[in-house]
C-alpha cells in the first residue's frame, strides 16, 4: 500500500515543489541584495531543474520533433537550474535587482507553488476515495 504514494504523478509534482521551492529561495536572495553593489540577480531554470531531478541525460528535457520547423532545444547552463544574468544593470553600482520584478516573480511562484498542492491534494483525494 506504501507504493501507491510512489507514483509518477506524486513524484513529479513533489519536485515541482521543490524546484518551486529552490525558485522561492533564489528569489529571496535577490530581494535581500538589493542594495548589494555588483549584485546581478539570480533565477532559476525549470527545465534544467526537473530534467534533473527525473533524471534526464545532460538535465535537460527532450523535444519531440516530428516536424523540421520545430524550434531545437537551447543547450543548458551549468547543470544547477540556477542562471544568474550578467548581460544587464539597472544602476550605477552594477546591481541589476528591480524590485517589483522580483515582487511579481515571488507572487508567480507563490500561485505555481499553491497550484501544485492543490494538485496533490487532488491526488490524495482519489486515494482516498478508492480506500473508501
Amino acid at each position: 500500500m506504501a507504493g501507491w504514494l510512489d507514483g509518477p504523478v506524486l513524484n513529479v509534482l513533489q519536485k515541482g515543489l521543490d524546484a518551486s521551492g529552490m525558485r522561492q529561495q533564489v528569489l529571496s536572495n535577490n530581494v535581500a541584495n538589493i542594495d548589494t553593489p555588483k549584485f546581478k540577480r539570480s533565477d532559476v531554470d525549470f527545465q534544467a531543474v526537473l530534467g534533473a531531478v527525473l533524471g534526464e541525460k545532460g538535465g535537460v528535457l527532450p523535444l519531440k520533433l516530428t516536424s523540421p520547423k520545430h524550434m531545437r532545444s537551447l543547450a543548458a547552463g551549468d547543470g544547477s537550474g540556477v542562471v544568474t544574468d550578467q548581460s544587464t544593470s539597472l544602476r550605477n553600482d552594477g546591481n541589476n535587482v528591480d524590485v517589483d520584478r522580483e515582487m511579481a516573480y515571488v507572487a508567480e511562484n507563490g500561485l505555481y507553488y499553491n497550484s501544485l498542492t492543490n494538485a496533490i491534494s487532488s491526488q490524495l483525494g482519489l486515494l482516498r476515495t478508492v480506500l473508501k
